[in-house]
């Protein structure tokens, strides 16, 4: 139990994790990774070399120190930290290893004068009260899962039905369980964890659901990175009839129920999870505005589907814009160039009686953000998510 001269303790340590938390959380990193293999799976070793993950978990420590007495303040934070290991499957045990090294590295980076056994102290009861949180709502979380209909635990074997090359690189995976029993219906927007056994060596990863829910079947969208170990694996060396081990979905980036129309607005491969919504919203009567930004025609994935929405659908609009594009080539842009906020106001609903969802690379996010508060859409009406750590889109005050 924190005590209340270890919630001051905690809170007298702000300054220096403003100053000094992404030092500290690189080297938790590095330590808990080179002495304890066994989590080495439930990390992407890419936003460890950019240092989105250590900037990540410094946010979340420091958003954690700043309430520490006030934990309803963190908002959705702690909501989207569990689903994202739900998707991995962390578990109880992996717990203790994250204390002992971030224990260690606060001692080792702040050094003994700032990070006294008062401070570790406080330290550790801090973080025992938050993985005691974490851990009640993970164990729900996964009770839920296996408890729903289709649903399970852990691992399940699914197999590759068909591999469908989208753009030149986005390939749709379609899965059915091998046991050939249904399967979880997922909420629009949320993704699947994916386990794999690249090299000899275990990975896993999050991909979206990009088709809506049907109780048999999932699909999801993958971007080939450039290095990119799972991706690469996945579009080269999985093959349709290949088996592949799925955990169940999770997410908190969803469709909400309401009436109202949606803006759903993606950039680069962050169309996938706004494809299910749009289809969720579709079947409601919502009306839908789709706006979709992509390098080049040869990268845009499912403008057929558009397509096939636009014609069916009188409440389905779709605009495409392109950051450059050949004139002659067969399918043409709405525009052409960066988001511009003139143009986007064109064809969004009548500002602000809409819901607007939207993801994609940071810039791209931070961009539009800014476009939809300055026209006027109140922040609850505005919902994004992360393909990988969750960042701050306001770098002037650290709002996630």
């Amino acid at each position: 139990m924190l005590s209340n001269a270890q919630s001051n303790i905690i809170k007298a340590t702000v300054p220096v994790l403003e100053t000094g938390g992404e030092a500290l959380t690189t080297h938790f990193y590095r330590t808990m990774l080179a002495e304890y293999p066994e989590v080495r799976p439930l990390f992407n070793q890419a936003h460890q070399a950019s240092g989105a993950q250590p900037r990540a978990l410094a946010n979340g420590v420091l958003m954690y120190a700043r309430n520490i007495d006030r934990l309803e303040a963190l908002g959705p934070l702690a909501a989207q930290i569990v689903s994202k290991h739900v998707a991995l499957q962390v578990l109880p045990g992996h717990y203790p290893i994250v204390g002992t090294c971030l224990l260690r590295a606060i001692r080792e980076v702040l050094g003994a004068e700032i990070a006294t056994d008062a401070v570790i102290d406080a330290w550790g009861a801090a973080y025992q009260q938050l993985a005691d949180l974490l851990i009640g709502a993970e164990r729900d979380a996964y009770d839920q899962l296996a408890q729903a209909p289709g649903g399970w635990r852990g691992a399940r074997a699914f197999r590759v039905v068909r591999k469908v090359p989208e753009s030149a690189e986005i390939t749709s995976f379609y899965l059915e369980p091998v046991d050939g029993r249904p399967v979880v219906r997922f909420r629009p927007g949320q993704y699947i964890g994916l386990k794999l056994i690249v090299d000899g060596e275990e990975i896993r990863r999050n991909y979206s659901l990009s088709a809506p829910p049907d109780g048999q079947s999932y699909r999801i969208s993958v971007k080939r990175e450039p290095h990119g170990r799972a991706s690469g694996f996945l579009h080269d060396r999985v093959s349709e009839g290949a088996t592949l081990e799925l955990f169940p979905p999770a997410g908190e980036f969803t469709l909400g129920t309401s009436d109202r129309p949606i803006a759903l607005i993606s950039g680069g491969v962050g169309i996938t999870p706004t494809l299910a919504m749009a289809e969720a919203a579709l079947e409601a009567g919502r009306p839908v505005r789709f706006i979709h930004y992509a390098r080049h025609a040869d990268v845009h994935a499912f403008g057929d589907l558009l397509d096939t929405w636009s014609a069916r659908h009188a409440h389905f609009k779709a605009y495409v814009v392109y950051e450059r594009h050949d004139a002659t080539a067969a399918r043409q842009p709405d525009a052409t160039g960066r988001p511009d906020a003139a143009q986007l106001k064109r064809w969004l609903p009548a500002a602000p009686d809409f819901d607007a969802y939207f993801l994609g690379p940071k810039p791209f996010m931070v961009c539009i953000r800014r476009m939809l508060r300055d026209l006027g859409l109140p922040d609850e009406r505005i919902r994004y998510e992360f393909f990988g750590p969750a960042q701050a889109l306001d770098a002037d005050s650290g709002q996630q």
